[in-house]
This record gives C-alpha cells, sequence and structure tokens, in this order.
C-alpha cells in the first residue's frame, strides 16, 4: 500500500516537462553561449566591483 501511495506521489504532472527530455548545451549556438557562459562571468565579476565600491564607502565615512 506505502509503495503504490509513493508511485502515485512521485509522478509527473501530465503535460510538464521531464527533465530527460533536456539536451545538452550546445556551445556553438551563440544564445547559449552567452547565457551559460558570458553572463554568469559578468555578473560575478560586477559583484565584486560593486562590493568592493561598497566597501570603500564605508571606510570612506569612518
Amino acid at each position: 500500500m506505502l509503495k503504490l501511495l509513493l508511485q502515485i506521489f512521485l509522478q509527473l504532472p501530465p503535460g510538464t516537462r521531464n527533465p530527460d527530455d533536456n539536451s545538452p548545451i550546445d556551445f556553438s549556438n551563440p544564445f547559449e553561449l552567452v547565457v551559460y557562459i558570458i553572463l554568469p562571468i559578468l555578473i560575478v565579476i560586477f559583484y565584486i566591483i560593486w562590493r568592493k565600491k561598497k566597501k570603500n564607502e564605508m571606510n570612506n565615512e569612518n
């Protein structure tokens, strides 16, 4: 009975994508290259710059 209930609850709802249906990332596609490589690197760089700027502003106030 418990096994049957687990199988019912673990099923994907109809109409949703199955995680196994995903295709691998194609780096020859410029859009995927920008989204998965360039944007994350830019976000990290801008975060580091923002954090340093904020830290310098706090040190200058004291």
